[in-house]
């Protein structure tokens, strides 16, 4: 059964990374988007205890942040999603999106996080190589991946195999 369920999302991943993002619509982005930091957090182990109730905060991108409320809302289990205008209260996170608006803020929002076990998607080129654990970025062929392992396991989480070989670079 964990064969199946590794196969599934292993295609689904990659069936994500080979659409053609560049041609499809703004929401459809949006939605591609977030299906990708769905399947993150999914593909992501934390240190124990877990969460009663998973938090997916974002930060500086609106959109995004109803695209992914629209794709958990009829998922079970408990599942939250916050809008972050401020670094303050992202340590309530597990899973935090550094969007575009607060692309030049990246540092601050690092070093409030410390060392909390927040998994950090940031969705501009630079974010993976400046301390984001994930780096979601469009290129020409569409939405690809990058991974900071050194900075996912300073964190205490644990990426899965199947991401770490789907990612376009790991660092």
């Amino acid at each position: 059964m964990n064969t199946l369920r590794a196969g599934l999302i292993r295609c689904s991943m990659a069936l994500a990374l080979m659409l053609g993002a560049a041609a499809a619509p703004a929401a459809d982005l949006l939605q591609l988007k977030a299906a990708f930091i769905y399947r993150f957090a999914q593909l992501t182990q934390w240190p124990p205890p877990p969460a009663r109730e998973f938090t997916y905060c974002v930060a500086g991108d609106a959109e995004l942040q109803e695209a992914l409320r629209a794709l958990t809302q009829n998922l079970a289990g408990g599942t939250r999603i916050v809008a972050l205008s401020e670094p303050s209260r992202a340590s309530q996170c597990q899973l935090l999106v550094l969007g575009n608006g607060v692309r030049g803020d990246l540092r601050r929002w690092l070093e409030v996080l410390g060392d909390e076990p927040v998994l950090v998607v940031g969705e501009n080129p630079e974010s993976f190589r400046n301390g984001a654990v994930i780096g979601l970025v469009m290129e020409p062929n569409g939405l690809a991946f990058r991974i900071n392992q050194t900075e996912s396991r300073r964190r205490g989480l644990a990426i899965s195999y199947q991401m770490l070989k789907l990612a376009r670079e790991v660092k």
